[in-house]
């Protein structure tokens, strides 16, 4: 959502210096977040880091930095809003998670979902999704004007391109002992299906007798008992790696050299790693549910998330079957372009310019 935010509003503020733009942050921010000379920061307290907070901040704070600075328009681009400011307001929502998987969120921030997204959505003058599924979603839950919703895709950072079979050897070299491998990236939780992957994984060696590794980026998030279990249980743990979180220097690179990208989630409102993984030229395995087989097409293999055999076949079919892997490598190069934030800050901004012309 962070990057989201960042390279969506970089483009936005970049193309339009005529207008002024006022950034709010609930902490001290860094200076590469100041894109222009068109940008006046200012930070707001307090600290929007729990939701009894997030009401303060949103309720409070907000309300009256939007009437200071006389916005014509407050966009809010992380799922959140406010309720009682009279500037209208264009709303990003990224997924309705919570509504699937309200089990898998704390009961005080489940709480602040439940309660307050039916207001957020009726709130706002006019909504952007992050995908189709998303904007279905929105419609579905809270009886939404779907012709109030704009999707708005998410995009991926240039840094993520092919690698040379030289720099493949030298990152292989470095994380996986001169191996060939699987890689995920994202949270370890329990909705991105870690512990399915790890269990197919194991299948998929007992299988084959690869000696493929299976690398994993990303923070450990609460509720990662199934993935400890699924990794303790593992004959082949010795193949398994956790990463925990990899720089942005590093994370491109990781991606690009590896055999395939295993993105089996049980939700998610866009999927970027799908994308990233195109941009890498690599072929994919994700799910048939929520919005990941509208972000893959065709460039994907789909895999029901709840089927250990599925995934496995897919990772077996992806290292035995070369034919498979070059047409998927193939389709991934057709679909990369599908996703950028050039189109993102461009549905964006129009966004914006109904919702500024209908106050008018």
């Amino acid at each position: 959502m962070g990057r989201y935010v960042e390279e969506t509003f970089r483009r936005i503020v970049l193309a339009h210096p005529e207008h002024e733009f006022i950034f709010f942050f609930d902490r001290p921010y860094d200076d590469a977040f100041i894109f222009s000379n068109n940008i006046t920061p200012v930070v707001l307290s307090p600290p929007a880091r729990h939701p009894i907070l997030f009401i303060i901040w949103y309720e409070l704070a907000i309300v009256r930095a939007l009437k200071k600075y006389k916005a014509d328009i407050f966009i809010s681009p992380d799922n959140f809003c406010s309720i009682r400011t009279k500037v209208p307001t264009l709303l990003v929502i990224h997924d309705l998670a919570f509504c699937h998987f309200p089990e898998q969120i704390g009961k005080v921030v489940r709480w602040y979902y439940q309660y307050f997204t039916p207001k957020f959505v009726k709130k706002a003058a006019r909504i952007a999704c992050v995908s189709e599924y998303t904007k279905s979603d929105v419609v579905k839950f809270y009886d939404a004007n779907p012709n109030d919703i704009d999707v708005c895709y998410s995009g991926v950072r240039d840094i993520f391109k092919p690698l040379s079979e030289s720099e493949k050897i030298s990152v292989r070299a470095k994380y996986s002992n001169e191996k060939n491998y699987f890689y995920y990236i994202g949270a370890v939780h329990p909705r991105k299906n870690v512990h399915r992957l790890i269990m197919a994984f194991d299948q998929f060696k007992e299988t084959t007798g690869s000696d493929f590794k299976f690398l994993i980026a990303g923070r450990f998030a609460w509720q990662v008992g199934e993935v400890k279990s699924a990794y303790d249980a593992a004959k082949h743990k010795a193949d398994i790696e956790f990463l925990g979180f990899v720089s942005d220097e590093d994370s491109p690179k990781l991606m690009a050299a590896g055999h395939a990208v295993l993105f089996a989630s049980q939700f998610e409102g866009f999927g970027v790693p799908i994308v990233e993984a195109f941009n890498c030229e690599l072929p994919v395995v994700t799910s048939n549910v929520s919005s990941m087989p509208e972000i893959a097409g065709d460039a994907g293999i789909l895999v029901n998330p709840k089927s250990v055999d599925e995934i496995a076949k897919a990772m077996i079919e992806l290292v035995e079957n070369p034919n498979l892997y070059q047409e998927m490598v193939e389709k991934a190069k057709g679909r990369k372009s599908k996703f950028t934030w050039d189109f993102t800050a461009d549905v964006i901004w129009k966004a914006v310019e109904s919702v500024v012309s209908a106050k008018k």
